[in-house]
Order: C-alpha cells, then structure tokens, then sequence
C-alpha cells in the first residue's frame, strides 16, 4: 500500500516538505546529498499530486513553489527598514592594508599599545549582487536588491527559484529576521551557460556578477531557468524577537543553523597579524576558488565593540574590504593567431600587450571563435578588455569604444590547419572550424591515442594518458599504427615502466587486434561519428572499404544519419593521409569479421529493427552496456529518456522516473528475462519466416 494510502494526506504533504527542504539543504547548501536525484525527483513528484488533489493543503514554503515562469509587470521598490550600508575599502593590496585598518580600529576604541590584540571576523569579499531576504515567523516573504541602501526593488519572484535559498528557516526561528547576503553565479555554471551561448551562436556574458545582477532584476524568472545562481549569508538587516549572539562569528554560525547557506571560507583572528595572514592565505587560494572575489572583508567581532564603534559618514568604523588585483584590465591587441587543440578545434588566441590582471601577467587570451570575435567587434590594434578569473583561461571581453586610427579588416580563419595542413572544415550551420586530420595532425596525436585506445574503442588496457603522454613527447609514437611497433623493451626503457607492465601492454596491443568493424570505425575519431552511428554504419555497410568509399548520399541511407554527420564522414575519407593511417593499421594485423553488419541479415530483419528501448535500474546479470549491446545487435536503439516514440522500457531494480513515466504513458515494460525471450522469439520467428521463403523459391 502506498504512503498516499496509509497516512492522511495533510500529514504525508506535511513530512514531505520537511523531507524535500532536509535534502535540498544538504544539496545546495551542504553539497552532500544523501539520496540520488530520482528519488528527490519520486518524492518531488508524490507532494505535487497530493497538492494538486488538495489545493488547501498548498503552503507558501512548499518546494512545489519554487515557480519558474513568473512573470511580473514591474519591480516594485523595497523600502529597507535598517538601510543597506557600504563599507570603506582598502585599495591597498599589501600587507599594510591590514595594518592601517587593525591601526584606526585601536586608535578609536583607544586601546594602549600593551593591550591585548583586537579580535576579528574574517570573511570573503564576494563578487556579485547583495540581496535582502526578509524571513517572518521563519516563512521567507520578501528578497530585495541593495539598490542605493535606503531603496531597493521586490525581486522575491527570482530569489524564490534559487535553491541555496531556503523558503522556511530551520529550528525556533524569530518572528522577523532579515538577512544580508551576496547572490553570485559559480565560475563553472558561467563557463557551461556560456558555452551553450557559443554553440547556439548567441551572445555571451562578459562576467558572472554582471550576469548574475541582470538575471536576478529580469520581470520573468525563466531567464534564470539556464543561470545556476547561489547565495550566501554573511550579516543582518531589521531583526525582531531573537537575541543576537555576541560577536559576528556566532551570529553566522546561527544562520547555519537556521538553514541558510554560509562560507566555510572565514575565520576569527587576532590583531593585525590575524588578519594579514587571512589576506595572503585567501590570496594564494583565491584561483581555486569556485566563484569569484575581489578581496576580503574584516570586521571586529565583537558586536558591543562594533556598536561602540559606530559610522562615519555612512560607514562602519569596525569593517573594512581589503581589495586583491583587478581581474580586468585594459591592454592592446597586437595579432591574432590560430591554436590547434586537442580535438581539432581552431581556436583565434589574442597576442596583447603584456598586462598585469588577475595576479599575474597576461600576453595571451582566447577569442573563442571567429563569430564571437565578430560579435565583439575586435580587430588588430584595438584597445580591448581583458579578463582574468581565478584559473579560468584569460579571455578577450571586447574592445574599447573609440575610433580606429587606420581601417584594419576583419579576422578570417585559415583554410588550412596551420600545424598539419589538412583542410579545415566547418559543419553548417555550426560555431566550430576544425582541421580534418585528425589521424594525421600533431596537434591531435595524444587525443587521438587515447581516443583509439578507450574500453569502448579498440580496449587497450594499459594505455593511459600518462603513458601516451611520454610516448608522444619523447617521439616514439607519431602516428596509431606505431603503437603496434611497440614492444617490451623499448616500452620498459620508458619512466615508472615495469617489465611486467611492459609485456601487459604488449598483450594488449595484440589482443585489440581482432576488433569489430564498429568499434575500429569509431576508434578513428572520425567527426560527428559516436558508438551508435558507428554500429549504424557497420551494420548497413558491412565492410570498411564501402564505408570508405560511400557518397554522401549513400550515407544518408543509413538510420540516423543525417548531412552533418554524412558530410563529416565523407570529409574525414577524404582526406588521403586519413585513408592511409586506415591501411597501415590494417597492415598491422587489426582484423574484423567483414561481414558483421550487412551480411548477417536485412535491417527489417533484425527483432528489434526500427524499435526504440530505454533501460532504467540495475539488472540482474547484465551491465547497462551489455544490455545496450544486446539491444543494438538486435537492430534496436537506446534512448536516454522516455517519451511518446519509445517502445518499450527495460526495468530492473530501484527504477527510477523513467519507469513511472513509461507507465503513465502505457508503454510495454520488461525485465532482463523479458528482454531476453523477445529477442530470442523474434529472432526465431524471423528465422522461421527465412526458411519458408528459401523454400518457396
């Protein structure tokens, strides 16, 4: 009997909503999840159908409420009862910055030059938009934006889809408490949302705080839909009915307490000694970071002190921000030239003048791709801007605005790869060029190794990326085919190479040479061209040399191959030095049963031809490999979701959502067993229906 059945329904919503805010703590705020998403994502699922069966049952702190596709007809302005202060900041970047700042704090409370040192909260200066979050009786029911500190806008719309933002404090939580925190987008989410920009050739954010400040003022909250964006606490704005803890440090404690997201990056020092060695601390730190700064904040700690203390114009006399160095700077754009990466992707790299950003100094930084570089409207000789954020590669934010001495052309990239030679290609309607030798060219050699010798590959146990990296830079290997010239000696004269690791290699090696035709088509790396394609292409050719020689409208022929990957393919074999490195390896030994696809029987004779599966849960005796390969030698396919075109799903233990949706759907579901006899039926039948046909003619 289900939960639904057994408890009342008020009661089930009730529990789960505690257990939804117990897990999503631990996710956004903890990042240490307990259970996995489908199981949030199955107890998710249970209160929605409760609530909507139940409208009365509906709370404001339900996580059903964190509505995406609000849409509001303006910002509504906040008037902040305790108003919204800046601190002084510190622009001297040295040690003495810390100094001067313990210095003043001494000299106000008049302390002697024996008394005991100043004991202070040292926190991280984030780099992003400061937010108000109004909590009453514990229920989160306003987030406002800093504005000019007396005024900001209603933005509790947006704040509300944020999952670092509990909608109702933990424990006894007071009747009014707001909190002041910093809403910022992680280094990472910047990088993958601006990424999808680029392969959709859309514009990208010049930083993360700009972007995180434009999400968050956005009328409509599906913009943050695709912008991650996180939150921590770090002080107190109007309180009612809770007496605060005496110092700072405790009083962030508290908020942890109370749910809500703190830095564990922070500390309670003491005196100027204290607070200098937080600085160089953070500062050696700051790139492995996963979200930018631009200094650190110092307050004293004790609260009587800092009230002691008071402002001064406006400002707290017992805080201060010790900055770092920019991390954007202005500097010239000398030249363009073009990288060659691992995978055959053309990269314009910007050659500037020598500039100090980001700590350390830059000459070169990524333009991305040519049409990102149009859009930014970069030439050579231009002022740009440069920026430079934690480890993240320096990159061209654009150019300053400002009139060009001498017209200089827009940058074209190369026809040719500048490191091998071989035609540079790019799919239509694609951002990437890429050169087409992937086989054949340098810069691809190590990707190429380890792509050729992965378990789904040609399997080469023993191949790694260590070991492929000491035989490409000490020149023994140029090419694949070399890689079966190895043999034990020369391997064992190689760094932290055993003999016996040696002679495992070796075995390897000679093992892998009796392959499939699909996995040494794509061992290859050939563009476009996955496991699946690669099976596709096998079984509807049947022999390397007809996929070699096939036009592209004969590839089109082939299930799921569309013109991209059709014109991919056909540039790939193209090119003659590809073709030759096809031969060598041939000459090396690797063999395949030539007849593994087209040969074996006709497409529509396949059990599975032409049906789409999904696999769901843990099976019993086989892998979610073995049972994809199972599938796929049948003539079927495996899909990663559910959704109206599947056939049917194949469940086994602890299946998740897709299994709920194949059901809601109506869709055949088997077991591993199940699996197993229809294959083996179909086949039977297939094979029955054979017989007949050879004996009628």
């Amino acid at each position: 009997m289900s939960p639904m059945s057994e408890i009342p329904f008020a009661e089930r919503a009730a529990e789960l909503r505690r257990q939804l805010a117990h897990h999503a703590h631990r996710y956004y705020v903890l990042d240490a999840p307990e259970i996995p998403d489908a199981e949030y994502d199955r107890l998710f699922q249970e209160l929605q159908a409760i609530e909507a069966a139940h409208p009365e049952l509906l709370t404001p702190d339900s996580p059903t409420q964190r509505i995406i596709g609000q849409v509001l007809p303006g910002l509504v302005p906040v008037r902040h009862v305790v108003p919204m202060l800046s601190i002084r900041t510190e622009t001297d970047t040295t040690a003495a910055g810390a100094i001067a700042f313990d210095a003043r704090v001494r000299r106000e409370l008049e302390l002697a030059a024996d008394a005991p040192p100043v004991e202070y909260a040292a926190e991280l200066k984030f780099d992003g938009l400061a937010i108000n979050l109004r909590y009453e009786d514990g229920l989160l029911v306003q987030a406002a934006t800093r504005g000019d500190g007396e005024t900001g806008e209603d933005v509790t719309h947006n704040l509300r889809t944020v999952g670092q933002v509990p909608l109702r404090l933990f424990g006894a939580a007071p009747p009014v408490l707001e909190v002041r925190g910093e809403l910022y987008m992680r280094r990472d989410d910047f990088e993958r949302l601006n990424e999808r920009q680029r392969e959709k050739g859309a514009k990208t954010f010049i930083n993360p705080r700009n972007t995180a400040a434009g999400a968050v003022r956005q009328l409509d909250n599906r913009s943050l839909a695709d912008k991650r964006l996180s939150f921590y606490a770090y002080g107190l704005g109007e309180v009612q009915g809770w007496q605060q803890p005496a110092t700072h440090g405790a009083t962030l404690d508290a908020l942890g307490a109370f749910g809500l997201p703190v830095s564990g990056e922070r500390a309670v020092v003491q005196g100027a000694d204290g607070l200098v060695e937080f600085h160089q601390r953070i500062a050696a730190a700051r790139d492995a970071l996963p979200f930018d700064i631009d200094g650190v904040v110092y307050k004293v700690n004790d609260i009587a002190l800092q009230k002691r203390l008071g402002f001064v114009t406006r400002e707290p006399r017992w805080a201060v921000a010790h900055k770092y160095p920019a991390q954007e700077q202005m500097t010239r754009l000398n030249g363009i030239e073009i990288q060659v990466g691992r995978t055959g992707k053309l990269t314009p790299v910007a050659k500037l003048e020598p500039v100090f950003v980001g700590g350390t100094t830059v000459s070169n930084a990524t333009l991305h791709n040519v049409f990102e570089l149009r859009r930014k409207g970069v030439r050579i000789g231009d002022s740009v801007v440069v920026r430079r954020a934690g480890d993240v590669i320096p990159e061209v934010v654009g150019r300053v605005p400002g009139e060009r001495p001498v017209y200089v052309p827009n940058f074209r990239m190369p026809r040719q790869c500048p490191v091998c030679g071989s035609a540079v290609v790019r799919v239509r309607g694609g951002i990437a060029h890429r050169c087409s030798g992937g086989l054949f060219c340098a810069a691809q050699r190590k990707q190429a190794l380890l792509h050729f010798a992965g378990r789904r590959a040609m399997d080469i146990e023993g191949l790694g990326d260590k070991l492929v990296d000491q035989l490409v830079d000490a020149g023994i290997i140029r090419t694949l085919p070399e890689l079966y010239t190895l043999g034990v000696l020369k391997l064992s004269a190689l760094d932290r190479m055993a003999d016996k690791s040696a002679a495992n290699l070796v075995a390897a090696l000679e093992r892998s040479k009796q392959t499939t035709l699909a996995r040494f088509l794509y061992a290859l790396g050939i563009p476009q061209v996955g496991e699946s394609t690669a099976k596709d292409l096998a079984r509807h050719f049947g022999s390397l040399d007809r996929v070699m020689d096939a036009s592209v409208e004969q590839l089109l022929e082939v299930r799921d191959v569309g013109p991209i990957v059709a014109q991919s393919i056909r540039t790939f074999f193209e090119q003659a030095h590809n073709r030759e490195v096809v031969e060598h390896l041939r000459d090396a030994g690797i063999r395949w049963d030539e007849h593994e696809g087209a040969a074996v029987a006709s497409a529509a004779a396949l059990p599975l031809a032409g049906k789409t599966l999904v696999l769901t849960g843990t099976l019993p005796t086989l892998s979610r490999e073995q049972a994809k390969e199972i599938i796929e030698a049948a003539g079927g396919k495996v899909a990663g979701s559910v959704s109206k075109k599947t056939w049917a799903v194949v469940a086994g233990e602890e299946a998740g959502s897709k299994l709920d949706k194949a059901r809601e759907l109506g869709l055949t579901v088997l077991d591993e067993d199940g699996l197993k006899a229809l294959i083996e039926a179909a086949a039977a039948a297939n094979n029955d229906e054979a017989a007949a046909a050879a004996g009628e003619s």
